[in-house]
């Protein structure tokens, strides 16, 4: 059965590293005979330069109606300041697609890759789900006298209970799968007396209809402390926008970096997803054949796995980890490649691994 996917490469390494991934995706689906159809737009800041174009209602509609996946490289250009482009695209797929589970494996491949002195790839293993629609990045608010020393700036924290409880209910689930015991939440409730009551009453709640998973409250500020003290304790942590925004990029170093932290936004099985790696755009790279494609490669595997081929996303998972124990990658994990060398030193163990 054809599959199709809408590939964007964004901005900046964006452009690389999804080059990098879409070859692999081809890799893939030619040997293991998927039938993926790649489907290549022009959507970023070179098209919203050229011609004002960021995410086009029809465009959207096809991909929400025909595609299984989209597989995007970061967005953000210093020619746009305002960022419009990318805000557009981004956000236009996180709430028009309602993908409100960002989810985050946090797996260190290689021991030498941990920041921690007593803790390495065997104890660094886990996944954060962040709630994606909600929260403070909903960006409800408002500025008055702007500009003049009263200015006021207002952010509004929007929760629901539906929104809380799907989340949460998302991660529990995740667990139950996955043969795990743990799941912490992390909220604020003890100074955000209101949005994130809500937090810490529908995680007890939730957490009753699960006996076999161990439901752990913590303050956030707590267990940002706990996943550097000791991150083997962590299975599954759930918690909101804002706070899995800043828990995941402690995570990507705890793993060796954002050049190795893939992510999915999801809604439901059976539901189209957005997978792209997460480190940004980094402009100052871009062109210059130092971008590691490994978080691309990995984030290809998750889009694998949402497609149903669970063993294809251990299989690239595999190809990267002996890529960065032979120190066949690039320099931001301690090789000495460039981007397209490190990339095609792992599709070949990749292909070697498919026969």
């Amino acid at each position: 059965m054809s599959q199709r996917i809408a590939v964007i490469p964004g901005d900046g390494i964006g452009v690389e590293v999804i080059r990098e991934a879409t070859r692999l995706l081809e890799l893939v689906s030619a040997r293991r005979g998927l039938d993926l159809q790649l489907w290549q737009l022009d959507l970023g800041a070179e098209r919203y330069l050229r011609d004002g174009t960021t995410l086009p209602p029809k465009v959207f509609e096809e991909i929400r109606d025909t595609c299984s996946a989209i597989l995007m490289g970061a967005v953000g250009d210093p020619r746009v300041p305002s960022n419009q482009h990318a805000i557009d695209i981004l956000f236009g797929f996180r709430f028009g697609l309602d993908l409100y589970a960002n989810v985050r494996p946090v797996r260190c491949l290689d021991d030498r890759l941990s920041p921690l002195k007593h803790f390495g790839a065997r104890e660094i293993d886990f996944v954060i789900f962040r709630e994606n629609t909600e929260g403070l990045y909903v960006n409800v608010g408002g500025q008055v006298r702007r500009g003049t020393p009263h200015e006021i700036a207002i952010n509004e924290d929007v929760n629901t209970r539906m929104g809380v409880e799907r989340i949460i209910r998302a991660a529990f689930e995740h667990a139950k799968a996955q043969g795990l015991t743990r799941v912490h939440m992390a909220d604020k409730s003890n100074a955000m007396r209101h949005a994130h009551e809500l937090w810490l009453r529908v995680f007890r709640e939730v957490a009753k209809e699960y006996p076999g998973v161990e439901a752990v409250h913590a303050y956030v500020d707590a267990l940002a402390m706990y996943m550097v003290q000791d991150p083997s304790q962590m299975q599954v942590i759930v918690t909101c926008n804002l706070f899995g925004d800043i828990l995941t990029d402690i995570g990507a170093a705890l793993q060796g970096g954002l050049g190795l932290a893939g992510s999915a936004s999801l809604h439901a099985a059976g539901r189209i997803g957005l997978f792209e790696p997460v480190h940004g755009s980094a402009p100052p790279l871009a062109g210059k054949d130092m971008a590691n494609p490994f978080a691309s490669f990995l984030t290809v595997g998750l889009l694998l796995r949402h497609l149903g081929h669970a063993e294809l996303d251990a299989l690239v998972e595999g190809a990267v980890r002996e890529s960065l124990v032979a120190r066949e990658c690039t320099k931001d994990v301690g090789g000495t490649m460039g981007t397209r060398a490190a990339a095609e030193g792992c599709l070949a163990r990749v292909a070697k691994a498919l026969g």
